[in-house]
């Protein structure tokens, strides 16, 4: 089993996984902080966290037998040809999450896992399945005690050589593989991703009030965003960095090599008006592939909306919006209704 440990992790290295880690399935502390996030409510809506309860904790429960977890990370961080902070500090510009300016990365990163899978099968007799954010599975626990790094007080896993621009995956296996040693924390007293969190959504080192995180309400929420954050999320219209842009450990970031991630559609560095007056024809054509494309042209709307009510009144932007004022979804004209309201109040002001 070192041996076979030793294979597998050359194996994921030639894969194009920056680090690979064994790790036991025993996750009984993270058990009692999944529930009492539950029972708090942190939740929001997602309603299948709730649903799936303490089976993200026992790995056994999604494949009988699993003694041991395989972890692995793949950085993301792409070529961009304005700093994110720039876009950040630009209204009239959209910022894109990172890890979303590619192509998808369950599709990159299960076709890998699957390879390195097969490669275990095809010495030994075993089980295994693999994960890529598709099950209920605590991946950033199994990854700290794989070795890979800790988790920060913005409950992301972080690492000294590359912050916390990656992805996780995961092979569960029935195989007595050495697991390594889980890696320590060397966050120390620094809070700076909750100092600048724009809503006050770490609401406590590693807790995270998913109602209030922008990332959450941008991608996970589905209906009206609350009134008192559309001001908050700026020009944020897809999942948004701002705990890991302003993170110490990200400036020791690498940029990924991975053809995949690099940016489709100018979505490092586009305006928000061209964004909004994408047809839904567009947005399918364009988001093909994306991460982006599983939150539907509606939500699409309905975020550049909210985005360019933040943005300070100009006779394109109120053009922009009213263009769009009697479109068919209540839940696009709500956020249109409000945004132009905005363009008012920037006037009176």
């Amino acid at each position: 089993m070192d041996e076979l440990a030793l294979r597998i992790k050359a194996w994921g290295s030639e894969l194009g996984f920056q680090a690979v880690g064994i790790s036991d399935t025993s996750l009984g502390e993270a058990e009692a902080h999944l529930l009492q996030w539950l029972a708090d409510g942190h939740h929001g809506a997602m309603d299948y966290m709730a649903k799936h309860g303490v089976k993200r904790a026992r790995p056994t429960e999604l494949l009988p037998g699993t003694l041991r977890v395989i972890s692995v990370r793949m950085n993301y961080f792409p070529e961009i040809s304005h700093a994110a902070e720039a876009v950040l500090l630009d209204p009239s510009r959209a910022y894109v999450s990172r890890y979303a300016l590619g192509r998808d990365y369950h599709k990159v990163l299960r076709n890998r896992l699957e390879k390195l899978a097969q490669k275990i099968r095809d010495v030994v007799d075993c089980q295994c399945r693999v994960f890529t954010d598709s099950a209920p599975v605590l991946e950033v626990e199994l990854a700290q005690k794989a070795h890979l790094g800790w988790r920060g007080k913005h409950t992301l896993l972080l690492t000294r050589e590359q912050g916390s621009w990656f992805f996780l995956g995961e092979i569960f296996v029935d195989l007595p593989l050495p697991a390594d040693v889980a890696q320590q924390s060397h966050c120390g007293t620094c809070v700076a991703c909750m100092d600048v969190c724009p809503t006050r959504a770490i609401t406590a080192p590693y807790i995270v009030d998913a109602r209030r995180c922008i990332s959450y309400l941008t991608i996970e929420h589905k209906g009206s965003i609350p009134h008192e954050l559309r001001p908050l999320i700026g020009n944020r219209i897809y999942g948004c960095d701002d705990c890991q842009l302003f993170c110490p450990w990200n400036r020791f970031a690498v940029k990924s090599i991975e053809p995949d991630f690099s940016v489709r559609n100018k979505l490092d560095d586009i305006m928000l008006i061209e964004l909004f007056s994408w047809s839904e024809e567009a947005f399918r054509t364009r988001m093909a592939g994306s991460p982006i494309y599983r939150i539907g042209y509606e939500q699409w709307l309905r975020n550049i909306a909210v985005a360019l009510g933040n943005v300070p009144a100009t006779a394109e932007s109120l053009q922009a919006l009213q263009a769009r004022s009697q479109h068919e979804s209540f839940l696009v004209r709500e956020h249109v209704e409000w945004a132009l309201q905005r363009k008012v109040e920037h006037k009176q002001d």
